[in-house]
């Protein structure tokens, strides 16, 4: 069992967690550069969260969003 574990913990210190051993090397010499990813990842976030904005936007104008408070059954008693 204890080979189990083992070949586990080989698996994610060796293998998958290496681009981040990478990550946390290079930001000592640039930190910009490191931090691309993270700033990649909220600009992309932020720009599908106002998408998302946007077609809850259109659905309400067109009235194909039907807000009704008694979603439940148990509501409306």
């Amino acid at each position: 069992m204890r080979a189990f574990f083992e070949g586990i913990q080989t698996l994610f210190v060796d293998f998958l967690f290496k681009p981040y051993d990478l990550l946390r090397e290079l930001e000592l010499s640039n930190w910009w550069l490191a931090n691309i990813v993270s700033w990649t990842l909220m600009i992309v976030c932020a720009y599908y969260m106002v998408y998302w904005c946007k077609q809850l936007k259109i659905h309400k104008d067109t009235g194909e969003d039907k807000q009704d408070t008694s979603a439940h059954s148990f509501l409306t008693k």
